[in-house]
């Protein structure tokens, strides 16, 4: 396929170089150039506008947040403007539910075809192929996207043909994460202020009651006090947990958890926090014990 790819930060980059390994044709388009350059030198076609890189079968776009998103698609010479009928977008971005309701809107009306497909996974993921997407939108829409989906990701959920359906999942799966770091934050802040070895108190836990994932992964970041350099930065993290409280608005979904993990994002960034990992803020509980991580 003709690919076109906007944004090329730390996920995006991985994502359009597994693109073209898998042998599409590939644009590529980000607000700094110089963040394109090793894709360039890979084979990929530098694009010189938005409009650019939308001239082929699909545009994937992977952008920070909501601003982000909206200055790319409805902008003079956007996506929107650009994109071929029939053409595809495919969304990738973590945006509010009611970005993407706008999105399929806009699209449909001048006959081009949305895909939201946010996905799960840090930065090492994206590069090594393995992200898992959690997609949604119209079958035919859903069926040309497969090529370009099954490129980046390990595995493709299709939930619905409601396009916002994947972005309320991927919102409340990042809630989710950010619950798991602040209890191990919390944890790890009693077990050590106590003298216990933080290493092996998630070595014992991931070995008997949370052999997951998410548990080894951010409970090494938390036990270690890891949080730099950022693979998903701590600005990022406020945002979607924001954007959670805010589809619980909608539904009229009380989540007093995410109301208190707001004011703990808010205390790492009011602290200095901005370049730090998400997961920093499971380092809060320790400092507010007094527990030193070195």
């Amino acid at each position: 396929m003709r690919v076109g790819m906007i944004g090329v930060g730390r996920m995006g980059a991985g994502m359009a170089a597994n693109l073209l390994q898998a042998g599409h044709e590939l644009c590529v388009y980000n607000r700094s150039p110089e963040k394109a350059a090793a894709l360039i030198a890979q084979g990929a076609r530098a694009a010189a506008s938005i409009a650019d890189a939308c001239g082929g079968d699909a545009v994937l776009s992977m952008l920070a947040n909501d601003e982000a998103v909206e200055s790319v698609v409805f902008a003079d010479g956007g996506i929107a403007a650009s994109l071929p009928a029939g053409a595809l977008h495919i969304s990738s971005s973590t945006i509010s539910v009611a970005l993407v309701e706008r999105l399929t809107a806009a699209h449909r009306d001048v006959g081009q075809r949305f895909v939201a497909a946010p996905v799960f996974g840090r930065p090492h993921l994206a590069a090594a192929g393995q992200l898992f997407v959690i997609a949604a939108g119209e079958p035919a829409a859903i069926e040309a996207a497969t090529p370009v989906l099954d490129a980046i990701g390990q595995k493709t959920f299709v939930v619905g043909e409601t396009p916002q359906i994947a972005n309320l999942i991927k919102i409340s799966g990042n809630f989710l994460i950010a619950s798991v770091m602040e209890s191990l934050g919390e944890a790890m802040a009693l077990v050590g202020k106590a003298g216990i070895d933080r290493r092996q108190y998630l070595e014992i836990l991931t070995s008997t009651l949370f052999n997951a994932p998410v548990y080894s992964t951010y409970g090494g970041l938390v036990a270690d006090g890891n949080f730099e350099p950022a693979g998903f930065a701590a600005p990022l993290g406020y945002k979607d947990i924001r954007l959670a409280l805010a589809a619980a608005d909608e539904l009229r979904v009380p989540m007093p958890l995410a109301s208190l993990l707001r004011d703990r994002f808010l205390t790492l960034l009011a602290q200095g926090g901005d370049h730090l990992d998400w997961s920093a803020i499971g380092g809060l509980a320790a400092k507010d014990a007094g527990v030193p991580y070195r």
